[in-house]
């Protein structure tokens, strides 16, 4: 059985190498929006999505997870959008990670139905924990209280999308 969402959920790749041309607005809603849709636990809808285009913000974040990962490449692989996803502490709400993980997945999946690409980022837990990072968050206009869950590099591909590896055998099981 077959249908547009599990194609897409199996056509879907993590790509990492965009062209530098900023996506288009209206594309930019259609992910973010879809993430709003994620399920979040008792549907509290805690998280926060922030998308940044703006350059200057952009090469900031570059530079802070890049010192996280201890590199001078570009962790976000070029993409001229970066995706934030932030929740509260886990001590506040114990499916922060979850709820923000589903907000991150779901918007993979939604770039992807449009033609556009993506590319989970971590660290954004790590970073947004140094004083930098929580001055940004201030600057940002996230509340106290809230950690970075993840990101998503988004642009345009620069690389056709790559094939699905084989899925290893007993990845899932049924019992009756």
């Amino acid at each position: 059985m077959t249908n547009a969402v599990t194609d897409a959920i199996k056509t879907r790749r993590s790509i990492r190498k965009y062209r530098a041309e900023q996506i288009k607005d209206e594309e930019l809603v259609t992910v973010l929006e879809a993430g709003t849709y994620a399920p979040t636990g008792k549907n509290r809808q805690d998280p926060f999505i922030v998308a940044v285009q703006n350059p200057e913000l952009v090469e900031r974040l570059v530079r802070m997870n890049a010192g996280i990962m201890g590199t001078d490449q570009n962790p976000y692989y070029g993409a001229p959008t970066i995706v934030l996803v932030f929740a509260p502490e886990v001590s506040l709400n114990k499916n922060s990670i979850q709820d923000g993980s589903l907000i991150l997945g779901t918007m993979m999946l939604a770039a992807h139905s449009i033609g556009l690409a993506s590319c989970w980022i971590n660290r954004e837990m790590e970073m947004f924990a140094t004083p930098e990072g929580r001055s940004l968050m201030e600057e940002l206009g996230i509340p106290a209280g809230y950690i970075g869950i993840g990101a998503l590099s988004l642009g345009y591909p620069a690389i056709a999308n790559p094939k699905a590896l084989p899925r290893k055998q007993d990845y899932y099981k049924i019992i009756k």
